[in-house]
């Protein structure tokens, strides 16, 4: 079942929304004020020339990339209709939180910049569902594996270490207090695709089969036959939170950048399409010992 995208988010008073995460409360600023603007009759490049911005920065507060000036905030509000003075002081409040600095910063150096704001809603997200046509998503990744994709994805840059403690603080949460709940759809190919030594890659597929033993890890095999990438030809993440005014948000990663959607119409196409993927899946116990079979030498 997918989570309904067409529930109206409503303001409470005293709300402790996000839990002191700014990222989470950039989106959910955004939400809250794209449901005002719809409610106002107003368009994107309306806002956005009320406040001196372009259609596509308007999009980007509103999808929770970026945060709120308070003076563009107050003439937004204004904009809207907002003149309870309770109600705009929450408004106020909500930005100040989403514009406080973030608990995690990455040096360009480990991963660019536009990477962050994804790494900011997987710290936040109670659920990651992730296709992968190409290869072992991060969060299942050995170190070893990660470099040697590192090393095709940027040859002949130097081992940094930085980007195996960025992949492991990520993947602690998959362990830790409140688990992270991960459910991934790996392409029946991708077990075909032996990156670097035998050992790497046997050692890789060792980890996939303990990490699928987890309670809150999900692993399925896709089938070639089911023609996967057909249906997505880049690998993409839902991501769901623990809030529920947040809708789910889809990720899309490629070479060059990173595009989140957070629209009712983009998020049903993509439940949808995940929704197609997991009937043609095989079962995760049936996937499990695939795995475990090419890690001791099975063809696939």
């Amino acid at each position: 079942m997918t989570k309904s995208t067409t529930s109206v988010v409503q303001l409470r008073d005293g709300d402790e929304d996000s839990g002191g995460d700014p990222a989470m409360a950039r989106r959910l600023l955004g939400t809250r004020l794209r449901t005002l603007r719809v409610a106002a009759g107003l368009k994107g490049y309306d806002v956005g020339r009320a406040i001196g911005a372009s259609h596509s920065k308007i999009s980007r507060l509103e999808s929770g990339l970026l945060g709120f000036r308070l003076p563009d905030l107050e003439k937004l509000l204004t904009l809207y209709g907002v003149g309870d003075a309770a109600r705009r002081t929450e408004y106020v409040n909500l930005a100040r939180q989403a514009n406080a600095p973030g608990h995690r910063h990455i040096d360009v150096e480990v991963a660019p910049r536009w990477y962050e704001p994804y790494l900011a809603f997987e710290d936040s997200a109670t659920l990651v569902r992730s296709y992968s046509p190409g290869v072992v998503p991060e969060l299942l990744q050995t170190p070893e594996y990660a470099r040697e994709l590192l090393s095709i994805a940027r040859p002949g840059a130097p081992d940094d270490p930085g980007h195996t403690e960025l992949l492991e603080r990520r993947q602690r949460r998959l362990t830790g207090p409140d688990p992270l709940r991960l459910w991934v759809l790996l392409e029946q190919s991708v077990l075909r695709r032996q990156l670097g030594s035998t050992q790497v890659w046997r050692d890789q597929l060792g980890h996939l089969g303990r990490v699928g033993e987890l309670v809150n890890v999900t692993i399925q095999i896709v089938p070639d036959h089911v023609c996967g990438p057909v249906l997505s030809a880049v690998p993409f993440s839902l991501m769901r939170f623990g809030n529920p005014d947040l809708s789910d948000i889809v990720h899309l990663y490629h070479a060059t950048g990173a595009q989140f959607l957070d629209r009712p119409g983009d998020l049903d196409a993509y439940h949808s399409i995940w929704d197609r993927l997991c009937v043609k899946a095989l079962e995760p116990t049936r996937s499990t010992r695939i795995i475990e079979g090419v890690a001791c030498g099975a063809a696939v």
